[in-house]
Parts: structure tokens; sequence; C-alpha cells
């Protein structure tokens, strides 16, 4: 089995966009195909990553609009809906094509328009994933991570602040980030004395309802050759999933999709988290940074938050994690958001980050469905 590797990316404006969400995909497909400098009718797979367009467009059919708009035509199109993992299962299913030589060259784009409905009707839109007998009682994934920051802060003895810090890192990031949404730093103050959303999580704790989209470029590594000198290779990808129904969880604070979809990366990579230069987690909310920090094997079990008040996920620190901004600061357009989390990756790996670089070789990306119900996990690395 060949390589795969990754050849050009691109990132619309993420925030709130006139654009619908056909005019959001072509613009990252265009985009990406002009970084990596490939013609459309070399396109062989085209996987559109996308969660809800038809609730929040009623709009279906994407991947044909996007093969129409970008003249890929005769190529294989499939839509990729796996809630808000989306864009990491799209990265999953874009490397498949490749590794299994049943193509030579996809383009893989994520993209959702959301902010053109009521932060309700988004809301009750992705409250929609939830089980059914914990959607009836009104649950949704704010209430889910407010029920675990609080059991995460009183049996780990965790000040409030660290959860209040992710923030400020992510936001500081995001400054350097010209496609993120938020590119304002704020204080620690401003986070704590934010309006409670889900005690004892603030509004600065969640990530904003954006619109947006991101694409990436996959070939063999053989083929990579030919059109790039700086490339990334996906080392390792895998996918896991976890109780549907949140609250039968034997441990809240133990996200076991991370756990096996993180593993089966690290073996499949022949790297282990003691190899990882800059990581993208998925922190849709404060505490599952730490979360995804400890499942990684980023930090013991409950010391993530040690790691964070020690500034070592910080651009400058040890384990820079979500450079990009996150999807605080940068937006959770859902079917966007890992297809973007491995730009920024791809970006790190090829030295095209700009202000944000970091001195990498090995990336890691990890994204996150439902309340980690599903999630990918995917380990990239610059060419030896």
């Amino acid at each position: 089995m060949e390589r795969v590797a990754i050849i050009g990316a691109s990132m619309t404006q993420f925030g709130q966009r006139e654009e619908w969400i056909r005019d959001l995909l072509a613009e990252a497909g265009i985009a990406a195909l002009q970084d990596a400098g490939v013609a459309s009718d070399d396109v062989e797979h085209c996987y559109v990553a996308n969660m809800s367009s038809g609730e929040f467009e009623g709009q279906g059919g994407i991947m044909n609009m996007l093969a129409h708009d970008l003249d890929l035509l005769p190529a294989y199109a499939q839509r990729v809906d796996q809630t808000s993992s989306s864009g990491g299962a799209g990265i999953y299913a874009a490397w498949q094509s490749v590794a299994s030589g049943a193509s030579e060259m996809t383009l893989l784009v994520g993209g959702e328009k959301m902010t053109h409905r009521t932060t309700g009707e988004s809301t009750d839109i992705i409250a929609s994933i939830t089980h059914p007998e914990e959607y009836k009682h009104g649950v949704t994934l704010p209430s889910f991570a407010g029920m675990t920051a609080r059991h995460y802060l009183e049996r780990f003895d965790a000040p409030r602040e660290s959860l209040g810090k992710v923030a400020v890192k992510n936001h500081k990031n995001g400054v350097d980030n010209p496609h993120a949404q938020f590119r304002k730093e704020v204080d620690l103050e401003t986070v704590l004395e934010s309006p409670i959303v889900a005690d004892p999580l603030r509004l600065y704790d969640f990530c904003p309802i954006t619109d947006g989209s991101a694409g990436l470029v996959f070939c063999p590594e053989s083929v990579a050759k030919e059109y790039a000198d700086e490339y990334a290779v996906v080392a390792g990808v895998a996918g896991a999933t976890d109780t549907h129904v949140v609250h039968e969880r034997p441990d809240p604070t133990v996200m076991n999709g991370v756990v096996e979809s993180g593993e089966a990366a690290y073996e499949m990579s022949g790297h282990g988290p003691e190899d990882v230069d800059v990581a993208e987690l998925h922190d849709m909310f404060t505490i599952l940074e730490f979360l995804q920090m400890e499942g990684l094997g980023f930090a013991d079990h409950g010391e993530a938050w040690k790691r964070v008040e020690a500034g070592e996920t910080e651009k400058t620190g040890d384990m820079p994690i979500n450079t990009s901004g996150g999807l605080k600061s940068k937006g959770h357009p859902l079917g966007a958001s890992g297809v973007a989390q491995g730009v920024e990756i791809y970006e790190q790996l090829v030295g095209e980050a700009g202000p944000r670089q970091v001195d990498a070789d090995v990336g890691l990306c990890c994204n996150v469905g439902g309340f980690g119900n599903c999630v990918i996990t995917t380990i990239m690395e610059a060419p030896a």
C-alpha cells in the first residue's frame, strides 16, 4: 500500500458569510486545487464533508453540485456525514480512496452554512444528534459539557481558571490566523466574568456558530513529487465510536472514542504521543481540550490542566495545541472543522503557517462528533 500525501490546502474566511453552502464549497475547492497545481479533470474522487445542509438550508445533493461547479465530471463524488466529525471522516475517506488505489487524485472539501439560522434553531439542529432518550429530556451538548466540567474540576482539584486559560490561549492564537472568525485576544477576567451558559462554563468556554469551508488534495506520495516540493504524508488515520447514550459511560471524563482512535492512529503511524510536535484538538467546549489531551496521551488522566497552567500548550510551549485558534477562535462550521484542522497541520508541516509557525515534523488532529460519540484521529508527518 502506497503512502498517501496531501499536496494542497485551502480555507475560506470563517465567520458570518453571505454565500450559501454551494458557493462556500466551490470557493474552498477551487483554492485547494490551485494550491496543489491540479487541474479539475485530474480529480478522480471528490468527497464533501457536511453534517446538515438539508436541515440548515433544505439543500441536498451537494457533492453533485460541487462536482458540477468545479467541472470535475465524471469524477466519483460522495457526501460524508459523521456529525461534527464529518471533516475528519472525510480525511479518512479521502485517504482510503488513494491508499486503496481507487483514485490517484482526490479532492476533499468540508463546509457548513449556519449563521442564517437563529441560535436556537442551530442549537436544535445540533442537539438532534443526541440520543432520543436524552434529547426528549432537553439534554444538549452544552449541558453535557457543563456537567462534565463540574465533575472534572471537583474530582481532580483543578482550578476554574485552567479552563479559562484554554480560551485565552486559543483566542491569542487566532489573532495570527487570517481566516479565523475571531481575531481578538481576550483576558482571563473577561472569560471568567462572561455570561453563564452551562455552569460552570460561560460564554467564552464555547465555540461560535460559523459559516465556512476548507479543502485538501490527496494523492500517492510518488505522484506528490510531480506536483510539489513540500507536502505532508498521512502517516496514520483511524476512527472509533463511544456510547450514543452519554450518561451510560462509566467515567464521564474519559472519551473512549478519542482513546481508541488515537491508539489505532499511533500504531498505524509508528509514532507515539511523545513524537507529536503540534496538535489540533476539537475544542468545541474548553473542557474537551483537557479530555482529548488525556485521551491521546499528552497528559495523564486528570492532569491536562497542569500542562495548560504551566503554559506548555502555548504556541511557544513544549506541546503547542490549536495554533490555528481552534474551534474557539477560528470558528466551527460543522462539516468544515475537521478539514480545517487538517489544513492547519498540513501548513505547519510544509512551513506555510506564517506567524503561527512552530517547529514540527509530526502533527495530529482529533475531530470529535457529538460528545465523543464518534472520533477521527489523524497523524501527519513531513516526508523523510
